[in-house]
């Protein structure tokens, strides 16, 4: 969950997030290191009227500023391919959900069983019980087991809309007559706030997501408990 005032990101809760946290901290290095050196070469040009006649002209200097360039850009390349196709795996998911945008609430439906699927919407301020966050509270979650793969399926009924999960490093389009498809693992329970990230109307910014990761026993209970509500 965020902060105020909050400079980075979020804490990880998932092993894709972690590793794109990695990716952001080795590229950020990257970058320092460029403006480091940027900012002291013009401030010696600046600051110096001596001039060197060997680089005024200088072939060893034309090589060295085209291949180091180059070789910097595969640093960050290829960590960041890797990720992408990390993000792209998904091996024998343990649950399927299907998450469908409307405007402007949320609706899932856990395909893997016969009859479990509810609405959730953003619950009103003057409904918060003490500790709950405005504007990011729904009124049913989307419960799913912690360490186990999670598949969604992710589709709109009306207009774009997308469905993101900073702390799981998810974010997929919800596209009319389209259905895409994500997964990542909660690595530990707990509750991890989104939002949709796409305009999509008037009440945009009041279709939270809210997903809570538990053991796999109360996951079991829980969908008992709602099948037998159904």
């Amino acid at each position: 969950m965020a902060h105020p005032s909050q400079l980075g990101f979020q804490d990880a809760a998932s092993p894709v997030m972690e590793e794109l946290l990695h990716f952001h901290d080795h590229a950020l290095m990257i970058v320092f290191l460029i403006s480091t050196l940027v900012l002291y070469i013009i401030v010696a040009m600046v600051s110096t009227k001596l001039t060197n006649k060997y680089i005024l002209d200088s072939q060893e200097i034309e090589v060295i500023w085209t291949i180091l360039p180059a070789f910097i850009l595969i640093l960050i390349a290829l960590p960041s391919l890797r990720i992408l196709y990390l993000m792209d795996e998904i091996n024998d998911p343990h649950l399927t959900i299907k998450a469908m945008g409307h405007q402007w609430y949320w609706s899932y439906e856990y395909t893997d069983y016969e009859d479990l699927g509810f609405d959730s919407y953003m619950l009103p301020t003057q409904d918060l019980a003490p500790g709950q966050f405005r504007l990011l509270e729904a009124d049913h979650r989307m419960v799913i087991p912690a360490e186990s793969p999670i598949r969604v399926l992710v589709s709109a009924e009306d207009v774009l809309h997308s469905w993101a999960v900073p702390s799981l490093g998810v974010k997929m389009d919800a596209v009319p007559g389209r259905l895409n498809q994500t997964a990542f693992i909660a690595s530990r329970p707990g509750v991890f706030y989104g939002q949709c990230s796409e305009i999509c109307g008037a009440n945009h910014s009041f279709m939270p997501i809210v997903v809570e990761a538990v053991p796999l026993e109360y996951f079991e209970k829980w969908s008992s408990l709602m099948l037998e509500d159904a």
